[in-house]
């Protein structure tokens, strides 16, 4: 198979939503696709998508012993591992009073240790290569939190954290990061793919509750266009110099400016008594 000229993707969780339409994305440009599914079912789906340009291998995250021998069967099929995007994941909605640890325990699981398993096994490949490129599926709510999303936002707070750490520990050996941030898109996540906590507290009705309403009226009618999403992060992985962090959407980008308006304003505010903590020597 002549993949040379190619770049070879890696995808987590392609069964709906970013991962599939990254598969017809990135298969359109010419690229090689290899999409991660959890049922034996979705395999033909999959490959189905670009024949000879799109492949699907059985893969949960949580099985470190299986996201290995998939990592090695890709290099040993195409030669190389251009770029990994983890993208499988799911969102928990529920105050964090309500949460149980099971719950907790559960997400930053899927979101967190599934996501640094594969990005711990594909490092050494990249490193051998002398370059490569993570695209980290985060979300707005990795850089602000939400109401009723707080362990979901702390996943995804935990997977900024160490792939910004990888951007600066591995630049100089040719591995590029973007932590992609997107906020409200037509897929899975607010509807199938979505959990709730089991507990719920009357109190948090006016916080939490009013969220979840949120998220239910506009499950389905997102303005954001997962295939457009995926189309720019082809652009980002075929530009010279991509960004660390890249909120998708409208909402995104008026959150996070929020968010840095915000976190500004309070530095400023408070310096004097926060740089007035040093020893007089």
């Amino acid at each position: 198979m002549e993949t040379e000229n190619q770049k070879i993707w890696l995808v987590t969780g392609v069964s709906s939503g970013f991962g599939k339409a990254l598969m017809t994305a990135i298969s359109e440009k010419g690229d090689i696709a290899v999409g991660t599914v959890r049922k034996k079912e979705q395999l033909v789906l999959t490959e189905s998508i670009n024949p000879g340009k799109t492949f699907a291998y059985l893969l949960d995250v949580n099985n470190s012993k299986q996201v290995s021998e998939v990592i090695d069967n890709i290099k040993t099929k195409f030669g190389k591992i251009d770029i990994v995007v983890n993208n499988a994941g799911y969102g928990l909605i529920g105050a964090v009073e309500e949460t149980s640890e099971q719950e907790a325990r559960q997400q930053i699981e899927t979101n967190v240790f599934g996501a640094l398993s594969v990005t711990q096994k594909a490092l050494p490949i990249m490193r051998e290569q002398g370059n490569g490129h993570f695209f980290q599926i985060s979300s707005i709510g990795g850089l602000v939190s939400y109401p009723g999303a707080g362990i979901y936002n702390a996943s995804k707070y935990a997977l900024e954290g160490f792939s910004e750490a990888i951007a600066k520990e591995a630049r100089h050996l040719g591995i590029k990061v973007t932590i992609v941030e997107p906020g409200p898109f037509r897929t899975e996540w607010a509807g199938t793919s979505m959990k709730q906590t089991k507990n719920r507290i009357a109190a948090y009705n006016t916080t939490v509750g009013e969220f979840r309403n949120w998220l239910e009226a506009d499950n389905g009618s997102q303005v954001g266009d997962p295939y457009l999403a995926a189309k720019a992060m082809v652009t980002l992985a075929h530009s010279n110099n991509p960004p660390l962090n890249f909120p998708v959407g409208e909402m995104a980008i008026n959150d996070a400016r929020e968010k840095i308006n915000r976190l500004q304003q309070e530095i400023d505010k408070w310096e004097s008594l926060s740089v007035n903590t040093a020893f007089n020597e």
